[in-house]
């Protein structure tokens, strides 16, 4: 008979430890560190005994201020089984910013790396609870270690009576919003959301096969969380944690995950490299086998998005284009095992899409928000519709309000706001939908398509509503050197476009042509202007009129997650950009 399946993660966790006991769990690229389930869950009741002797308890919240290392899942997994509340906060915060999550979550016990001292230290001393610090590696007077929390158990600690009564309705996790506008909100979500939401999305990444995942993403951010930590808890699953973001291209091919979630300026780059080398080939030959290969694997997965078939002469072609140049390329990039692939938290451009689909990488996007436990609708396998972002996953339903807001309910919908009842009730309401503040549409068959969000739409002066998010990702598309791009035009005769240079790209443009790299001097460099000129009419050629780019202005400057004007997940912040850079704003309309 088939175990029933489990209401925590707690309980997942124990059922997957016991099963594949002497498998690896977690690791580093290279096999640095490496960790076997057995080890692991060692360490999870060692540490939770530990914790437990510093008072924490059910209902607790304990800090985590890490980066992506596999001490993050021991230490979350053992205060999860206390019944306690672990939360993580992004590297990159300010201190005023961490004081307030500190005092807004309560917590007491902080654990962190030496690096991160300073900035907890400054927010601290701002007031707030914190009773203890515990270092994962290294030491300083004011903290004590992860080793001495290990040695230090709570006497007669049961353990195992501990995870048994935590239950589905408990708090899992708190996700602080990164806070594009406003204070971060704390995203109380519980045991049971989460569960829901793995067993939703069975359709795309089926558990129970054991993936292959790589953990490069902010833990803080819901979508590494659930898909490097709460989902492996299920599945099995080898996560290799990657310290240095900046590091994936390379830790790919270490990892060749079966498993892999993106932002679309992940794919975004990876189109721009493929289009690069094949253009750079020295070789009649294989630079137009190459472009022949890409082309067909692009009409091939065009055909397969938008209701039609694929002919015997095209799927004949493709055959050849994967056996002689896609599979390479896949092979190249480290992908060429991957079974299920995602892009979300920002819509991504139809024709980078299909350029990956047409890969042979199989790659859904999806939508979901913190508030939702990480996914709520699903592109499936073979059921894929391009420029959409699938229909509900199991459980799962969704609505309009009358203004076209997207409406969401169902188990994966949060608890609530962490101590703000207010901002609960205006997020969901009293029939349990989630008020997602995004504007969608939804077809006939139930595909769910995003316009943008709702209070970033831009209105012209002619009254014409425009998608922000849909000028910039093209502008993306068009033009590799670009990394951030910012549509203005809300009440305005027209679209103009703050825009930043991508870093390794720039770079290597610089290289190539013999140029300071600092962004100040290539944003000013004719050639650059030129390419990303180029790149902007290309885009708008995909545009109608209204939409159009008509000025822009490259800064020279370059935006870093965690900024002041991005988020840590490469959000825009938008209000605080308009403000910083009002005046080159202002000289894009200035008419001269």
């Amino acid at each position: 008979m088939t175990e029933p399946a489990a209401s925590t993660l707690c309980e997942a966790f124990q059922r997957t430890a016991i099963r594949l006991r002497d498998r690896v769990a977690l690791r580093t690229p290279g096999d640095g560190q490496s960790i076997t389930w057995g080890e692991y869950a060692r360490r999870v009741e060692s540490i939770a005994a530990g914790l437990a002797n510093l008072g924490v308890g059910h209902g607790d919240t304990v800090a985590l201020m890490l980066t992506n290392r596999p001490e993050f899942h021991l230490v979350d997994a053992a205060a999860m089984h206390l019944g306690a509340v672990p939360f993580s906060i992004y590297n990159t915060n300010p201190p005023e910013t961490i004081a307030y999550l500190l005092g807004n979550a309560g917590s007491r016990v902080v654990i962190t790396e030496p690096q991160f001292l300073p900035q907890l230290t400054a927010a601290m001393a701002a007031g707030g609870p914190v009773e203890h610090v515990v270092l994962v590696d290294g030491s300083a007077p004011e903290a004590a270690t992860l080793a001495q929390v290990e040695r230090n158990p709570l006497p007669d600690f049961d353990f195992e009576a501990s995870w048994r009564a935590v239950e589905a309705s408990d708090v899992l996790t708190m996700i602080y919003t990164s806070g594009t506008t406003g204070t971060p909100k704390g995203v109380e979500l519980t045991h049971a959301n989460i569960v829901a939401n793995i067993d939703g999305a069975r359709e795309v990444v089926t558990p129970g096969i054991g993936h292959r995942l790589v953990s490069y993403l902010p833990d803080a951010h819901i979508v590494n969380r659930w898909a490097c930590h709460y989902f492996p808890m299920v599945d099995g699953s080898v996560v290799t944690d990657l310290a240095n973001p900046r590091e994936i291209v390379t830790a790919l091919t270490d990892v060749r995950p079966t498993a892999f979630v993106a932002v679309p300026q992940i794919w975004y780059k990876i189109k721009s490299a493929i289009d690069a080398q094949l253009a750079a080939e020295p070789s009649p030959i294989k630079k137009t086998l190459g472009n022949w290969a890409v082309a067909i694997g692009r009409d091939k997965a065009r055909a397969e998005t938008t209701g039609g078939s694929v002919s015997p002469l095209l799927a004949a072609q493709y055959l050849v284009a994967d056996r002689l140049v896609l599979s390479r390329i896949r092979a190249t990039l480290g992908l060429d095992q991957l079974i299920a692939g995602a892009t979300g938290a920002a819509p991504i451009a139809r024709e980078a899409h299909e350029f990956v689909l047409g890969l042979g990488l199989p790659i859904s996007e999806v939508f979901g928000m913190s508030e939702l436990s990480a996914i709520a609708t699903i592109n499936r396998r073979g059921k894929m519709r391009l420029g959409t972002v699938g229909t509900p996953g199991l459980g799962v339903q969704v609505a309009l309000a009358d203004d076209g807001e997207l409406l969401v309910r169902g188990p994966i919908v949060m608890k609530g706001y962490r101590n703000d009842p207010v901002k609960t009730a205006e997020a969901v309401d009293a029939d349990g939908w989630m008020h997602t503040g995004d504007i969608a549409t939804i077809d006939a068959d139930g595909y769910v398509s995003i316009v943008d969000r709702k209070k970033e739409l831009i209105i012209n002066s002619g009254g014409k509503n425009m998608s922000p998010s849909k000028i910039e990702g093209l502008v993306k598309v068009a033009c590799p050197l670009v990394g951030s791009v910012v549509a203005i035009g809300d009440n305005k005769p027209y679209v103009t476009a703050l825009i930043t240079l991508e870093p390794d790209t720039a770079a290597a443009y610089a290289d190539r042509h013999g140029l300071n790299p600092a962004p100040a001097v290539l944003a000013a460099d004719p050639g650059v202007i030129a390419a990303i000129d180029a790149g902007v009419r290309e885009a708008n050629t995909k545009l109608a009129r209204v939409e159009q780019v008509k000025k822009f202005t490259v800064l020279p400057v370059t935006w870093e997650p965690g900024s002041a004007e991005l988020t840590p997940t490469m959000k825009l912040k938008r209000k605080p950009i308009a403000e910083k850079y009002a005046h080159d704003i202002a000289a894009l309309y200035s008419g001269k």
